[in-house]
């Protein structure tokens, strides 16, 4: 059943999510594609995170927000591939009511977090390059849990408001999602009421969020590269490389955002390509960004993965 009729309103208690591809081989082939992306997406952060919590030089203020990323990331994932991945082998691609409201929440209480947990962690990059003499007693370990339970709260507030505007609006049809998740443009999209006001809302609330983050973000990092002009050439090295990896993170993970939610409720041919990157890809490349170009993690990692071979061997 999609509708449920109650005296004189219609209500809806469920969607059909089209998803990437109606053709069923094409489906396989986009599940045998990102079955590896995913299982790759939670290995690669679990290990890190665990390489943190193992490695005690790693016991750092830019780490142990970096345990936050990776821990965001799984669960960002984790919110919408499953469900994609079950949709695939799936002739009928519906999501209950509250099931849609569940995945709306908390995709939008992991992606705001991230654009505030990326914030901070160029605050923290700033102060660590630009006032390293001090950087221990500014960024000190009640400052790091104050700072990620600011995040962590943010995002919540955000995405509470959010969701409660989307869920008060009425909806009697058409049922269909032209995505392969729920998210609040597309599912606003199919409410019986003029949705103005609530796509105003979503552009002064999530587009304003991720345009204003991302300015304090390349503000933040180009003080930063001036700071460093004057800097040995290991040091500046060094943190020229991690402040690349940040800017690449912050570039792929907020262009998505200022696409989507800084654009009136219109669908795009793009949408789905964007979405899939983001959602599927961007919590693969963290890992991978942040290892490959970290020298002190591909230690910590060689350590870690060292201790193992000699247990096996004992």
């Amino acid at each position: 059943m999609v509708e449920a009729v109650t005296l004189n309103q219609t209500m809806v208690t469920e969607f059909i999510l089209l998803g990437l591809s109606s053709n069923p081989e094409t489906q396989l082939i986009l599940f045998m594609v990102f079955l590896p992306i995913y299982l790759l997406t939670l290995a690669g952060n679990i290990l890190i995170m665990v390489t943190i919590v193992h490695d005690r030089h790693l016991h750092t203020p830019m780490y142990f927000f970096l345990t936050n990323l990776s821990f965001i990331d799984v669960c960002h994932a984790s919110v919408t591939v499953p469900k994609m991945l079950s949709d695939f082998l799936s002739a009928e691609k519906t999501i209950s009511f509250g099931g849609c409201v569940a995945q709306m929440f908390f995709l939008h209480l992991f992606t705001c977090t991230e654009i505030f947990l990326l914030t901070v962690m160029a605050y923290d990059r700033y102060v660590a390059i630009c006032n390293p003499m001090h950087y221990l007693t500014v960024m000190n370990h009640k400052v790091c849990l104050l700072l990620a339970g600011a995040v962590w709260l943010g995002g919540t507030v955000h995405s509470l408001a959010l969701t409660s505007m989307t869920i008060k609006l009425p909806y009697c049809g058409p049922w269909e999602i032209d995505n392969f998740f729920c998210d609040v443009p597309p599912v606003i999209r199919l409410a019986c009421t003029n949705t103005y006001i609530i796509e105003v809302l979503i552009i002064s609330n999530s587009g304003l969020i991720s345009v204003v983050c991302f300015v304090v973000l390349v503000g933040s990092y180009g003080v930063i590269l001036v700071s460093l002009r004057n800097r040995f050439s290991e040091g500046r090295r060094k943190a020229l490389s991690t402040c690349a990896a940040h800017l690449t993170v912050v570039t792929l993970f907020l262009g998505h955002c200022i696409f989507i939610y800084s654009r009136p409720s219109t669908s795009f041919s793009e949408d789905k390509v964007v979405s899939v990157f983001f959602t599927a890809i961007t919590p693969l490349l963290n890992p991978i960004i942040y290892t490959l170009r970290n020298e002190d993690m591909k230690r910590a990692l060689s350590k870690l993965v060292g201790r193992k071979v000699e247990a096996e061997k004992k």
